[in-house]
C-alpha cells in the first residue's frame, strides 16, 4: 500500500482581490493558476502554491463576493498549516502583527514551535517550525526573502465527533499510520514518519457533543488527497466501496488533475486527485497564474465570463 498525502486544501473565501492579495503579498504564495469554478464559472477559482505548483504546496479558493461567514464546529477542517523553517517563527510572528493580524502566541505541538492565526475571512491557518527544510523549495518571487519562505502545507486538522472510522479510511486507504497524541489530538502521518515532506500529516481532533459547523466564508469545502495516476485512484476508490462502504462520485477532470469525491464519515468532504497532469499544461513555468486559463466548454464564453468575473488587479 502506497502512502498518498495531501494534494490540496479549497477553502471558500470573501472578496477576489482580499485573498488574492493576502496569499500573495502576506503569506508570499505563487499565484499558479487563476482559472474558474468549473460548476460556477462566474466565480474565480485562484489556486496558491510553491514556485512549481507541486502537490502538497497547493490552497485554492472560491471566492464568492457575498458569501456568508462560516460556523466553526463539528464535521469540518478545523485548520490548515503552512511549514516555514524552524528559525522563521520570530520573523512571521513580526510579519503577521505589522500586516494587522493577531497572531496567537507560540505553542508547542509534537515538539514543534506552531503559530496560529486566521485570515481576512476568518479561515483558521497555522505556520509551523520545521527543522532542516530551509533547503526545500519555494516560491521566493514574492515579498517574503527566501530564508523564511512558506515550504508547503504541514497538516490540515478535522474536528470530528469522533474518530474511529475517518481513521480507518486515512490508513486503510491512504496509507497514513497513527504517529501521536496530545491531549485531544491525534496524528497521521503519511508514510509514517514525524515530518515526512509537504502535506503529509493529518491531525483529527475530537469533539462529541459540539455544535456542527457551516461552511461558508472563512471554511473549508474539502481536502484532496494525493493519487499518483488513475489506476492508483482506481485502487483507492475500490478500497473505499469495498472495505468502508463509501459513496464514491465519477471520475471529474479538472484539467490539472483528475478527481473524485466522497464523504468522510465525519462529514468532511474529501477528493482524491491525480498528481498528473499538474499545472504547466496550459502555462509555461515561469507564467503560472498570470492569465486567465478557462475551461474547454466555457471558451467560447470568455468574453461574457471575465466581464462578469469581479477585477483583481
Amino acid at each position: 500500500m502506497t502512502s498518498n498525502g495531501i494534494h490540496h486544501v479549497t477553502a471558500i473565501a470573501g472578496s477576489a482581490r482580499r485573498n488574492l492579495d493576502f496569499y500573495t503579498a502576506t503569506l508570499g504564495l505563487r499565484l499558479v493558476k487563476k482559472t474558474v469554478n468549473f460548476d460556477d464559472p462566474g466565480t474565480y477559482h485562484f489556486y496558491f502554491g510553491d514556485d512549481a505548483g507541486r502537490p502538497g504546496s497547493i490552497l485554492t479558493f472560491f471566492p464568492w463576493e457575498h458569501a456568508d461567514e462560516g460556523r466553526a464546529g463539528v464535521g469540518e477542517t478545523q485548520e490548515t498549516a503552512f511549514r516555514i523553517p524552524e528559525a522563521s517563527i520570530g520573523y512571521w510572528t513580526g510579519r503577521l502583527i505589522a500586516r494587522g493580524l493577531a497572531p496567537e502566541l507560540p505553542e508547542k505541538r509534537f515538539g514543534a514551535s506552531v503559530i496560529g492565526f486566521k485570515d481576512p475571512d476568518g479561515m483558521r491557518l497555522a505556520l509551523v517550525g520545521v527543522p532542516g527544510i530551509d533547503a526545500e523549495p519555494a516560491w521566493t518571487g514574492g515579498e517574503v526573502p527566501a530564508e523564511h519562505a512558506i515550504r508547503g502545507l504541514h497538516s490540515v486538522t478535522l474536528l470530528l465527533k469522533e474518530a474511529g472510522a475517518t481513521a480507518a479510511i486515512l490508513t486503510d486507504v491512504f496509507g497514513f499510520a497513527e504517529t501521536g497524541r496530545e491531549g485531544t489530538r491525534i496524528r497521521f502521518t503519511a508514510g509514517g514518519a514525524e515530518d515526512g515532506g509537504i502535506g503529509t500529516i493529518v491531525d483529527i481532533r475530537e469533539a462529541g457533543g459540539f455544535l456542527s459547523g457551516r461552511q461558508g466564508r472563512g471554511s473549508v469545502h474539502h481536502i484532496a488527497f494525493r493519487a499518483a495516476d488513475d489506476a492508483a485512484q482506481a485502487e483507492m476508490v475500490e478500497r473505499l466501496t469495498a472495505h468502508h462502504g463509501a459513496r464514491v462520485t465519477g471520475q471529474r477532470d479538472r484539467n490539472y488533475f483528475r478527481s473524485v469525491y466522497f464523504r468522510e464519515p465525519g462529514g468532511v468532504l474529501f477528493e482524491i486527485a491525480t498528481d498528473d497532469p499538474g499545472f504547466a499544461v496550459d502555462e509555461a513555468p515561469e507564467s503560472l497564474g498570470e492569465a486567465l486559463k478557462l475551461p474547454t466548454q466555457y471558451e467560447a464564453h470568455r468574453a461574457e465570463i471575465e466581464a462578469t468575473l469581479p477585477a483583481v488587479a
